[in-house]
């Protein structure tokens, strides 16, 4: 007996495309009203009634205006110094980091502030190692939240005191940036958001302030440091062309004041010199504008995003391979960070 035939695969039909090769999801024209737009509405909703954190952390040394600057910034009395009125200031002999929190309400929009200071930093006649209690403090946060997350029964939401972004105050001197600076922005840039501005930029005159800013991007760029925003992130075309404009003016040229004068019939924050008076949010005048506008309100979430999705998630793995090479669970707990062997 003959097999029986087998039936011959039928032909594909002309122009189908095999499953392997099927395209990726193309984009459909609505044949009416869905409401997904709606969705920002919800999301805005949610955001006025649980309000979000925000981060900051600022470094430099003593007499830069730090305090000055932050205050401005938020356009509320929320520095270290400003909650410490009163109280005589001592210059510490090493590094100590101080935070204080408040609740900031806007048009509805509640946020959760934390200012973390560095009294100390860069005060001493020897400044070797200063930045490693900033590092340390930095990664003890990541570590908290990181507990946090590996629990089998964990909260809602995870408090988030992760540092978002990190100011760091370069001495007006006009030259070029100390060893100190490029040694703290080549460790803290691997770890944190790092934003540097040329502090009190009110004593140096409009070229000296264009040839130190000129010098400090060729710092930036010989010794290969990547401030924020990195060019690494830029997610698109549009998000390259804006922090383009960005990177070309950091270090932004800052004066700090919180306090209004009568200017033109109007009052505005500002310094008054002999000379007349510093206008803080006039870009004719200084680049705290530009400050702003980065730390709050065009990348804010941009800040939050990297740093969870890429300074925490290096913690994060690095610590998790730590518990992996000893043979322990995350579930039963990270090893120690002694025991680990981290550095932190």
């Amino acid at each position: 007996m003959e097999p029986p035939a087998v039936p011959e695969e039928e032909e594909e039909e002309e122009g189908a495309v095999p499953l392997s090769m099927a395209p990726g999801p193309v984009g459909c024209q609505l044949f009416g009203y869905v409401g997904i737009e709606a969705v920002l509405d919800q999301m805005k909703i949610k955001t006025m009634k649980t309000g979000f954190e925000f981060n900051i952390m600022v470094v430099g040394q003593s007499g830069l205006g730090k305090s000055t600057m932050v205050n401005t910034l938020f356009k509320s009395k929320v520095s270290r110094k400003s909650s410490q009125a009163g109280q005589e200031e001592r210059i510490p002999k090493t590094v100590q980091l101080q935070s204080i929190t408040h609740v900031i309400e806007e048009k509805g929009v509640r946020m959760k502030l934390t200012v973390t200071d560095t009294p100390g930093f860069g005060d001493q006649i020897n400044n070797e190692n200063c930045w490693d209690p900033i590092i340390k403090y930095i990664n003890e946060q990541y570590e908290r939240y990181l507990r946090e997350e590996i629990l089998i029964t964990r909260k809602r939401k995870i408090p988030d005191t992760r540092v978002h972004g990190c100011v760091y105050f370069v001495p007006p001197t006009g030259h070029w940036l100390r060893p100190l600076d490029l040694e703290f922005m080549r460790r803290l840039s691997k770890i944190v958001n790092v934003v540097p501005v040329i502090a009190k930029a009110d004593t140096l005159t409009l070229e000296e302030r264009a040839e130190f800013k000129q010098r400090i991007q060729e710092n930036l760029k010989t010794h290969a440091i990547s401030v924020y925003p990195q060019e690494d992130f830029d997610q698109d075309s549009e998000d390259r062309a804006l922090n383009d404009r960005i990177r070309e003016k950091i270090p932004f040229a800052v004066v700090g004041a919180d306090q209004e004068h009568q200017v033109n019939g109007k009052r505005v924050l500002g310094r008054k010199t002999k000379w007349g008076i510093i206008e803080v949010e006039n870009p004719a005048h200084c680049e705290f504008p530009l400050l702003q506008d980065l730390l709050i309100r065009s990348h804010l979430q941009d800040l939050k995003d990297i740093t969870h999705n890429v300074h925490y998630e290096s913690y994060r793995v690095r610590r998790l391979n730590e518990s992996n090479q000893l043979g322990l669970s995350p579930l039963n707990g990270l090893p120690g960070k002694a025991e680990a062997s981290s550095h932190l």
